[in-house]
């Protein structure tokens, strides 16, 4: 087995890796990462000094891989399966790294915010800057909205990597900013991520881990 993947189940991003992976069955090792165990900690920082997770790691290559979305294109070129997840066509092509890239910037990265101000000492919260993320994701949910309206996964009738980064987003981003009922599209599209058995073997290996993250 030459792939190896550095991730911890209840992160975002690592999620959307690992629906990927189970979505085309594709073999890994899976390496969870604890950042407060000092030696794991510091092990991982000897792969990728950066410290931030996912990782891939292909041993046969010699390649260390970071960041979801590229990690996902690698598999697609070196490590294809049933589900194309990016397609041959250009401009779907174009557009599925559009959607990616919405979902990472625009609902994971407002939705951490949110999660994140929760951990700051008492006293040093930045109220200003998550009533601003909580902004951004209405106007996300505003945007996909219109967006999703005659469509089963994001770019339409084929599951691609743009579904991949929404499963995880649109699961937590939901906690903190509830979708609610002005929006039958994304809450449509939501129900078929979660129902998606990748994504649902995602979910159930986080379950454990769930207590971790603040409310």
């Amino acid at each position: 087995m030459s792939l190896k993947l550095y991730f911890h189940p209840l992160s975002s991003f690592c999620m959307k890796v690992l629906t990927a992976l189970y979505e085309n069955d594709t073999p890994f090792e899976p390496s969870v990462v604890n950042f407060m165990d000092e030696k794991e900690s510091a092990d991982f920082a000897r792969i990728w000094p950066v410290r931030q997770f996912p990782v891939l790691r292909d041993e046969a290559k010699g390649k260390t891989i970071p960041e979801s979305s590229l990690i996902i294109e690698y598999l697609e070129q070196h490590f294809p399966g049933k589900v194309k997840l990016l397609p041959s066509d250009q401009e779907l092509a174009f557009e599925t790294r559009f959607y990616d890239r919405f979902f990472d910037l625009h609902v994971q990265v407002p939705m951490q915010k949110i999660v994140t101000d929760n951990f700051r000492p008492e006293g040093q919260n930045d109220t200003l800057g998550v009533e601003y993320a909580r902004q951004k994701l209405r106007t996300a949910y505003d945007i996909l909205e219109k967006h999703l309206a005659g469509k089963t996964w994001a770019i339409g009738n084929d599951y691609t990597m743009a579904d991949c980064a929404a499963s995880p987003a649109l699961f937590y981003a939901n906690f903190d900013v509830p979708i609610g009922e002005g929006y039958p599209n994304l809450t449509g599209y939501l129900n078929r991520l979660m129902h998606r058995p990748s994504f649902a073997r995602a979910i159930k290996e986080a379950t454990p881990y769930f207590d971790m993250r603040p409310e």
